[in-house]
């Protein structure tokens, strides 16, 4: 049953898709970069775009065959009669769009704006189904496991290459440029951005269609593994009287916490201390050398670009091609905050730790041992506490506050699409110029309080 969905969902995008192709041709500047060489084809024999298409993806799978050889799988031959519809489906809406013709420049850019955005719909619809890559995807994809490229580099090579040969294809047949225009650069750079941002904007819509893929299982198998631990460990030295007691006793009391916090308010040493007091591990700097191994990356890498996000909607745009790539194809900061989730899943699964940042309030909000933390500070007592720590004036000190607040809530709203602070995240919210020890205090008892 969900198989037959994700196919449905899939020939339903792939209409989409061929009604945004369509559309974005329809505005007479060019068509999208994958579909040029077909319609300069098409403007030049006695053939419609949809019969050029299904002869250029067939093309694309030959090739796909002559690369990957043995490695080529069965599975793949499904995008033979997915080109085949496709190609019908773009005919059958050039058909329905036949009273669109644009004569104004400024209506063709609206209708071409308008196919970027069907198209993009399309493309996102087909990548929720996950079933099947057209063509075009596909041989990207062969090239990379062939040759262990980038993906997105090697995306942006493949459509750069399929405007250019049909430019060069548009002179030798007709003498001048035609078919290739403007249309074709806005399309390449729209279609993936649109996309990329649906699937932030609509990821809901997923757990709804496909809701027995929403987790469950794996949470009840995380929980289940952290109440075998928590039953199993032995009591560390650090944890002592009625917390100790009652963790050892029972299952039904928070063991994990997770601190996020403004720069230079000091959580960081103060989230050292309650791991120190309660006999926990303490996990910061080091979440990044447990996953440098997994994703290939090296430490200080994944330091630079970890928590940081300057502009979501650039990052969106200039990382569009990623959209299209399996999981360890996915873009080097996607690939990161996916690959520390999951390392945050399996400490709290183990208990008994405290996590500093990296969204882990988030990726954790459904684990009822966890306790949630956020701290702050007025502006002046972080400034003071930077000043020393990099030894600069009060000034320089607040525009780095600033400037690392914005991209801490950059980053937590890009991959949350929540607001970073805010008290409807957390279960506590502090402000560390209180007394330290009064913090730590009521933290504790709240560590008591069952769940």
């Amino acid at each position: 049953m969900n198989k037959l969905k994700r196919y449905i969902l899939f020939l339903i995008g792939l209409f989409v898709n061929a009604l945004g192709v369509s559309l974005v041709t329809k505005a007479s500047l060019g068509t999208s970069p994958i579909s040029s060489i077909p319609y300069v084809l098409s403007l030049n024999f006695p053939f419609t775009l949809g019969n050029f298409t299904i002869v250029f993806s067939i093309l694309l799978i030959v090739l796909q065959i002559l690369i990957l050889r043995k490695n080529f799988k069965l599975e793949n031959i499904l995008q033979i009669p997915v080109s085949i519809a496709f190609g019908y489906f773009i005919d059958l809406t050039m058909y329905l769009l036949f009273w669109i013709n644009p004569q104004n420049y400024f209506v063709k850019m609206i209708a071409l704006l308008a196919g970027c955005l069907v198209l993009g719909l399309g493309v996102y619809l087909e990548v929720l189904a996950d079933v099947v890559m057209l063509p075009g995807e596909s041989f990207v994809r062969a090239i990379v496991q062939t040759w262990n490229t980038n993906f997105g580099t090697t995306k942006i090579v493949f459509d750069s290459s399929m405007a250019i040969i049909a430019g060069v294809l548009s002179f030798v047949f007709s003498g001048k440029l035609n078919g290739v225009r403007e249309g074709t650069i806005i399309a390449a750079l729209l279609v993936g951005f649109i996309a990329r941002l649906l699937g932030k904007r609509l990821e809901f819509i997923k757990s709804y269609l496909f809701p027995e893929e929403n987790g469950e299982g794996g949470q009840a198998l995380a929980s289940a593994a952290d109440a075998e631990n928590a039953e199993n460990a032995p009591v560390a030295d650090g944890i002592t009287g009625k917390l100790a007691e009652k963790q050892e006793a029972d299952s039904i009391y928070k063991n994990v916490i997770v601190i996020g916090r403004q720069y230079g308010c000091g959580g960081h040493d103060i989230g050292k201390k309650l791991a120190e007091k309660f006999g926990y591990e303490f996990y910061d700097q080091e979440i990044i050398q447990m996953i440098a191994g997994t994703t290939g990356m090296t430490s200080e890498f994944i330091r630079q670009k970890e928590e940081s996000m300057t502009n979501s909607l650039l990052y969106d745009f200039v990382n569009q091609m990623y959209l299209y790539g399996k999981e360890e194809e996915e873009a080097p900061k996607d690939k990161i905050f996916e690959a520390e989730s999951k390392v945050i899943r399996e400490l709290a699964a183990k208990g008994k730790c405290v996590i500093i940042g990296r969204c882990s309030d988030y990726v954790l909000r459904e684990n009822e041992k966890t306790l949630k933390l956020f701290f702050t500070a007025p502006l002046e007592v972080r400034a003071k506490r930077i000043m020393e720590r990099l030894n600069i004036s009060k000034k320089e000190a607040e525009q780095v506050i600033r400037k690392e607040d914005r991209r801490r809530a950059d980053n937590y709203r890009y991959y949350t699409g929540r607001v970073w602070g805010s008290a409807a995240n957390v279960d506590l919210t502090f402000n560390t110029a209180m007394n330290e020890k009064y913090i730590e205090e009521c933290i504790s008892k709240a560590m008591e309080l069952e769940i």
